[in-house]
């Protein structure tokens, strides 16, 4: 499988970097995770596929990870897109997902797609397959607007990727991404700890009960970005790929 940052920058664009969205494709697995506000047009400057894409995993519903969705569902609807299509996520996402279609672009939420499409909510700790891909979500910790809040633990052609979403250091990121093949971990600051974020120094000291076989940084402040050539750690760039 195959795993391009479509977009790996927080909330703030910091650096220039987009908002979150990876796209992860194989022989047949092809699913994004997040679908940040900039996620469509940096999918079209990738020349990524959206009518293969067969899932959409949402880790919450902040807009640099959530509000993408109503710009790639309008796209879809006039591309006239056929092939069926799954959005999951937290808890609420049906009406989340209209609230914010309805904010952008009024009546949209209202309109018959061409397309098959599942609005699917996700528990806790109870994993879910969708086709090849099987997911389990764990809760994170971000604060109280734009939740539930999830990371995912997903597996697919006998790889597991592990996402941390955006989140505070909690115990659930090491049953989330023990032993994962690939552990995609926000590092927001370098070492000063603040609230509903996670710095490099804090996931550093539990990254051996971790143990995760490759980690990759994403959702990168100034603070961090900065220091790049001091770290040890591969830090995402938009538009990079990378083989699981």
């Amino acid at each position: 499988m195959q795993l391009r940052f479509v977009g790996c920058g927080d909330a703030f664009g910091s650096s220039g970097r987009l908002n979150t969205c990876f796209h992860i494709s194989g022989r047949t697995a092809n699913f994004l995770i997040d679908c940040g506000a900039s996620a469509l047009p940096a999918l079209k400057r990738l020349k990524i596929d959206r009518n293969e894409i067969d899932l959409i995993l949402i880790t919450h519903f902040h807009g640099d990870h959530f509000a993408g969705l109503p710009f790639f569902l309008l796209d879809a609807q006039f591309s006239r897109r056929t092939r069926p299509l799954t959005i999951a996520g937290p808890e609420g996402i049906e009406a989340r997902l209209a609230q914010v279609m309805e904010a952008l672009f009024e009546h949209s939420s209202k309109t018959k797609q061409r397309f098959e499409l599942n609005i699917v909510a996700l528990a806790p700790e109870q994993s879910r397959s969708f086709g090849a891909v099987t997911v389990t979500p764990y809760p994170v910790v971000h604060g109280e607007s734009g939740g539930p809040f999830l990371a995912y633990r997903v597996e697919a052609e006998g790889r597991t990727l592990a996402y941390s979403a955006d989140t505070e250091w909690t115990g659930a990121l090491i049953p989330l991404a023990h032993g994962a093949d690939l552990f995609i971990a926000e590092a927001y600051m370098y070492e000063k700890v603040v609230k509903n974020h996670l710095s490099l120094k804090t996931l550093e000291q539990h990254l051996p009960a971790i143990g995760a076989k490759r980690l990759v940084l994403t959702h990168m402040s100034d603070d961090v970005l900065s220091r790049l050539g001091d770290i040890e750690h591969l830090a995402a760039e938009d538009g990079m790929v990378l083989v699981l």
